[in-house]
């Protein structure tokens, strides 16, 4: 864990995880479930410095975690989402240049998806997205300030995020000439996460085969946008 500042000044925590081999690689911010700062999220940020990316998790619960569904959504619903996008996930960005990265891009899943996207629209600094199966309420989305990249992974029997939601946010994108890839994959929500499974709670379902895949063009995204 380390500590790191905000753009207002401010301290915040982070898990952040180095490649054995270039302490001047790309940086990825990874943006947790709603679950909070666990093992799963810091597992992506190792998976991550495994592909040679400096893989930095804010900590924006500030310590805590859920354990179960009704914990998790009050915590997500305690959360200021335009303070973590601008100041928690920008400050961790900034970190990450400041400290060797030469370019920076930022991913996120089911919460952290949606917090991915208001990154898009209000971190500068990034040089890409890519959005796993969350997105914010729309009205929250300037499609116009996505300057950078954007790939994002949907599961069209989505019960948290409507892939019809899906389809107005890609109108969106279009219509503002943003550069984005989207992929929709026929499975339910948070597909990618080993411990769906065990989570007790029907709408979620890990999918071997879609997740190798969406991991699969992440990397390649990540290759192209960041060397």
């Amino acid at each position: 864990m380390i500590q790191f500042k905000r753009p207002d000044g401010s301290s915040v925590a982070g898990y952040l995880v180095e490649p054995t081999d270039n302490a001047n690689a790309p940086g990825v911010v990874v943006i947790q479930e709603w679950w909070g700062l666990d093992e799963e999220v810091k597992s992506v940020a190792e998976r991550l410095a495994q592909a040679g990316y400096r893989a930095l998790v804010p900590d924006l619960y500030r310590g805590k975690l859920a354990l179960e569904a009704h914990e998790a959504e009050h915590l997500m619903n305690g959360l200021n989402f335009g303070d973590a996008a601008t100041q928690d996930i920008r400050g961790a960005v900034q970190y990450l240049k400041a400290t060797g990265s030469k370019k920076v891009a930022v991913t996120g899943f089911c919460m952290g998806g949606a917090l991915t996207i208001l990154s898009a629209c209000n971190v500068p600094e990034l040089d890409g997205t890519i959005v796993w199966y969350g997105y914010p309420p729309l009205e929250y989305v300037d499609a116009t300030a996505i300057q950078k990249p954007m790939l994002a992974h949907w599961a069209l029997h989505d019960e948290f995020f409507s892939i019809a939601g899906v389809d107005q946010l890609e109108d969106k994108l279009k219509q503002a000439g943003t550069s984005y890839d989207f992929h929709r994959y026929d499975t339910k929500h948070a597909f990618a996460n080993p411990k769906s499974a065990v989570r007790g709670l029907p709408p979620l379902e890990y999918n071997a085969e879609a997740a190798k895949l969406a991991w699969d063009r992440t990397l390649e995204f990540l290759k192209k946008n960041l060397a």
